[in-house]
């Protein structure tokens, strides 16, 4: 099974399609959201093609391929326009006989972890910055924003396929490789 990860898409319709767009080249199954879908944030400056409305119309067309959790910009106004399910704060996922906690990262975090297993993954974004960590035999992964990177890292999205999770910017070229083993 292949999941495509994006965190942080903030209401832009370009980098949506851009997703989307990776969803496709990689012949992902599922789209996993990491919060931040809609809205931009108050600290953050209007991205790209900012059109909440056509993004939740896009997304809603995969509703039966995505799972999200809620970011610190989402809202229950957003969950009335969207199709699939946005307002929890995390959610699990079983893959290759180990468990994938989703969250957006300002509840659980790298300074907060969850109440996980030897073996398990964390994804979050949140930050904006991509970060890979490992303690306790548990891989803590941060993805940078799709939509409004910082810190020089690139516009990006990831995918698991088995224990590798690559990440890779809008292009579809390589930015880092995880042997998650």
């Amino acid at each position: 099974m292949r999941i495509l990860f994006v965190a942080d898409i903030h209401g832009s319709l370009y980098f949506t399609n851009k997703a989307l767009e990776a969803f496709y080249r990689e012949n992902a199954n599922y789209i996993v959201l990491l919060g931040d879908v809609l809205y931009h944030g108050a600290r953050n400056p209007l991205p790209k093609d900012y059109n909440p409305a056509q993004v939740a119309n896009l997304l809603n067309k995969h509703r039966d391929r995505i799972i999200a959790v809620r970011g610190n910009c989402d809202s229950e106004v957003d969950q009335m326009v969207l199709s699939f399910p946005i307002m929890s704060d995390y959610s699990t996922i079983l893959c290759n006989e180990r468990r994938i906690f989703l969250t957006h990262g300002h509840i659980y975090n790298k300074d907060n972890l969850p109440k996980l297993s030897s073996g398990d993954i964390l994804f979050y974004g949140h930050t904006h910055i991509n970060e890979v960590i490992k303690t306790d035999n548990i891989y803590v992964i941060n993805l940078a924003s799709i939509t409004l990177p910082k810190e020089n890292n690139p516009h990006s999205y990831g995918i698991l396929d088995n224990n590798i999770f690559t990440i890779k910017n809008v292009e579809g070229n390589i930015f880092r490789e995880i042997d998650l083993t």
